[in-house]
């Protein structure tokens, strides 16, 4: 059995991890409180200068204003409709990866999803630009349909947010069919369930978890995006670019407008920690 750790062992970890937690802690929870303060203070009409004075302004017009509710629901259900097509598309490339597929084609599959995030999220996004334009790739797949491509807009956003985040959701997919004994498929089988009882009842609830881990990923990140709608939206508006052009008009209206956010993917965080998600990040 391995020794257990001495109180100076203890001391030297703790020594060693001291410093980059706490600055992670001042860095980010620091930040985040001087935001929201921030999101209490006032704008001068005439020089546009931050003005330290407390008042709940910002967030009654923001709770009161329907464009920003409009806003707030658009982002909510874009957000949304990225996680569940993500979701939709994980699930069975990640099971042929580790179920389907043999050991020596498992590592190449692998390497084949994680490279699209070798490439920079700009060149991504513009290359989308270019095939969902009028002369771009979607658009002449579907012309001998009698179809048209969306264009821009926001089904352009959701197809590019699905594809940037789609690698999020498969790997802890993967890694979860992959732990999946095999003797619980063979069990399933043996007392008489065919493939889609046994999807139902064995795999999914198998996965779960880590469906839920990678969807923290695609919803938080489809939340906080606001490059892609700038490239692919057309006129879009999400809350991303909305806080944006904010920042240098109205510093508090904009970091009230972040406690939207924040507040959506902590409430998301507390209700997918209930189902142990987050043991699966």
């Amino acid at each position: 059995m391995p020794a257990a750790p001495t109180s100076g062992s203890r001391l030297r970890l703790t020594a060693l991890l001291a410093p980059p937690l706490l600055w992670l802690t001042l860095a980010y929870l620091g930040s985040l409180a001087i935001l929201l303060l921030s999101a209490f203070w006032a704008t001068d009409s005439f020089t546009s200068d931050v003005v330290h004075t407390w008042n709940t302004d910002n967030f009654h017009e923001l709770l009161t204003t329907p464009v920003y509710r409009t806003i707030a629901l658009r982002t909510l259900s874009i957000a949304v409709a990225v996680t569940v097509i993500d979701a939709l598309l994980a699930l069975p490339m990640a099971f042929c990866m580790a179920r389907v597929a043999g050991r020596r084609w498992r590592r190449p599959l692998l390497v084949a999803v994680l490279t699209p995030l070798w490439a920079g999220y700009l060149v991504k996004a513009y290359a989308w630009r270019v095939m969902l334009g009028e002369d771009g790739v979607v658009g002449a797949a579907l012309a001998p349909f009698g179809l048209h491509g969306p264009g821009y807009g926001t089904t352009a956003v959701v197809i590019v947010l699905a594809y940037l985040w789609l690698p999020y959701m498969i790997l802890p997919v993967y890694a979860a069919l992959e732990r999946l004994p095999e003797r619980m498929l063979e069990a399933s089988a043996d007392l008489g369930a065919g493939a889609w009882r046994t999807l139902r009842s064995v795999v999914l609830p198998a996965v779960r978890p880590a469906v839920l881990a990678g969807s923290v990923f695609t919803f938080s990140l489809s939340l906080g995006d606001y490059l892609t709608v700038q490239i692919v939206g057309g006129k879009t508006q999400l809350l991303g670019n909305v806080i944006a052009s904010q920042v240098t008009l109205d510093l508090p209206m904009a970091a009230a407008l972040s406690a939207v956010p924040v507040v959506l993917i902590v409430c998301y965080l507390a209700a997918v920690r209930r189902a142990g998600a987050l043991d699966s990040l």
